[in-house]
């Protein structure tokens, strides 16, 4: 393994003071988004009801979702750069609250996905800016301590939004779940405001062909190249098997339907604890070191569920602790391959953020598609994942034997 590369200069004068931002704040941001996507899914069949919508508009409306994520990402990180932290945060915050509000008065099913495209493309800001601010403010090993212990706060969006959007649609009606959300983007406005400092560095060419220059030697470089993909497909890869959990552990297993959510939510403890490890370990190892040995934890725990299938010995424990091992090695991989990527150039950290986050979720999509290709929910998931974990393991290798890009 090569000697560890000098940690890039955060672009700070070594005598000023870092900025102090509250975690829960920058969690706060990044929950944001990742909330709306899952609270609206147990409200579907009430709102396909009110709006005399079929399945497949429904459907629309989450996948556009994940679409306005993956594409807003790439927008706000060169805004972030050329502009500021603050004023791109309340800029995209605005949008997701005036989409959440007319999200919760549309009149047609057509109308609704457009408004939730619009409400994807707000809330991503957090989420990229969230990533952007860490590194702003830290240190390289203090940022992958900072992103773990955010990612224990917006791992809990999965967990419980399903949960909190099935109450409040029950109760309330499903437009009430969008007047909850315009209320959390009020008060993440109102935060920004009042507690958020700007943490772009001072000084320096911001101008856009300057930040067009150097984001093009993002796009080129295998560090970055390798450090983004990676990341994903060491991730979020793992929608592959969440798509298709429901028919492995009903349909080939033969679980009750209710049974499903506890499996899942028993995975995020996964995700929690590796997130947990890897924030007492940064002080100890190198970055480098248990970004590789978190995956190979995943690529291992894959390759043994793919024999497990393929042998037809697919258990409920089998899935279940297997699962639970590969999510555990995402954990740590989450704050390592991005810290990692978006050092790679320091004057574009909020492009590299953005584009780091669009990587993520298309690998995610990808994923997700591909594990829903076959008659076999289970070995077809089992595939994706062992060959999405192996190709990180490449793109971490590549990308650590490459130099740093080269600033414009």
């Amino acid at each position: 393994m090569n000697a560890p590369v000098k940690e890039p200069a955060t672009g700070m004068a070594a005598e000023e003071p870092r900025p102090k931002v509250p975690l829960w704040l920058l969690a706060s941001l990044t929950f944001s988004a990742t909330l709306a996507m899952h609270i609206f899914v147990p409200a579907l069949p009430q709102a396909a009801r009110d709006l005399d919508a079929g399945v497949g508009a429904m459907q629309l409306t989450i996948s556009l979702y994940i679409f306005g994520l993956a594409v807003g990402q790439l927008i706000y990180g060169p805004i972030a750069d050329r502009f500021g932290r603050r004023p791109t945060l309340i800029m995209g915050l605005s949008i997701y609250v005036i989409a959440s509000l007319a999200a919760a008065m549309t009149p047609s099913a057509d109308a609704l996905i457009v408004t939730r495209l619009f409400q994807a493309m707000g809330g991503c800001v957090g989420m990229v800016l969230g990533r952007t601010i860490i590194r702003d403010i830290s240190s390289a090993q203090d940022s992958v301590r900072s992103l773990a212990l955010v990612n224990l706060f917006i791992t809990v969006g999965p967990a419980i939004a399903p949960l909190i959007g099935g109450a409040l649609s029950s109760t309330l009606g499903w437009r009430f779940i969008f007047v909850l959300l315009a209320l959390l983007g009020v008060l993440n406005i109102m935060f920004t405001v009042w507690i958020l400092p700007e943490t772009r560095r001072a000084g320096g060419d911001n101008s856009g062909a300057t930040l067009a220059r150097n984001y093009r030697s993002l796009i080129t470089s295998p560090a970055f190249l390798g450090y983004a993909i990676g990341g994903g497909c060491a991730t979020t890869s793992m929608y592959a098997f969440i798509g298709v959990a429901p028919f492995v552990f009903i349909n080939e297993l033969g679980r009750p339907a209710y049974e499903v959510g506890l499996y899942l939510a028993l995975l995020v403890g996964g995700i929690w604890i590796g997130s947990i490890v890897v924030s007492r370990l940064i002080m100890r190892m190198p970055i480098r070191s248990l970004l590789i040995g978190g995956n190979l934890v995943s690529l291992a725990a894959a390759l043994v569920l793919l024999g497990v299938v393929i042998s037809g010995h697919l258990t409920v424990s089998w899935v279940v602790g297997l699962m639970f091992l590969f999510l555990f090695g995402a954990g740590f991989a989450a704050p390592t391959a991005v810290t990692q990527a978006v050092s790679v150039n320091p004057k574009v950290v909020g492009s590299a953020s953005g584009l780091y986050g669009f990587a993520q979720m298309s690998v995610g999509a990808l994923c997700a598609a591909l594990a829903g290709l076959g008659s076999d929910p289970a070995l077809a998931a089992a595939l994706v994942l062992s060959g999405a974990t192996a190709l990180a393991q490449v793109a971490f290798m590549i990308a650590q034997r490459s130099g740093p890009a080269k600033a414009g």
